[in-house]
């Protein structure tokens, strides 16, 4: 990721005040962590949640945080399996409050301390390893009714 705008494979949702990026490979459950965080935020369980971008967003450091916006070819958009390409309303831009990295090699039933934790571009975010084949909404949900993510 360069300084000013780095385009990646991901996908983010504003939580409340606060962005939640959710990285993984193809296939892994990004779109559908990304419904489920809508989704929930809706019914009252987290903040109220709102899409910034599906499949590809661009990162930027600024003023010493990271600030995720959609791909703009992509804005508004988010593949539901079974359903296609849907249009929601969206964020044009939120700061990350929580890396989620789905299928993650180093996810564990008691991670250490420091994969609860990532440097990107030299900013030090939370994060949640998520292991293959394991929902990744409950231990989101979790971080998010116990630790609230607050933008400073």
């Amino acid at each position: 990721m360069t300084a000013r705008d780095a385009t990646i494979h991901a996908s983010a949702v504003l939580v409340g005040s606060a962005a939640v990026l959710i990285r993984g490979p193809s296939g892994s459950g990004k779109s559908r962590l990304a419904l489920d965080l809508i989704l929930a935020g809706r019914a009252g369980v987290i903040a109220p949640a709102q899409l910034i971008g599906d499949d590809r967003v661009h990162l930027a450091v600024e003023g010493g945080t990271v600030v995720v916006r959609p791909a703009a070819s992509l804005a508004g958009l988010l593949e539901v399996r079974g359903l296609g390409i849907r249009r929601l309303p969206f964020a044009s831009h939120g700061q990350v409050g929580l890396v989620v990295d789905l299928e993650a090699e180093d996810a564990a039933r008691l991670p250490a301390p420091g994969a609860l934790e990532i440097g990107l571009n030299g900013v030090k975010l939370p994060r949640i390893p998520v292991g293959k084949n394991f929902a990744a909404l409950p231990l989101v949900t979790a971080i998010l009714v116990t630790d609230p993510l607050t933008v400073i």
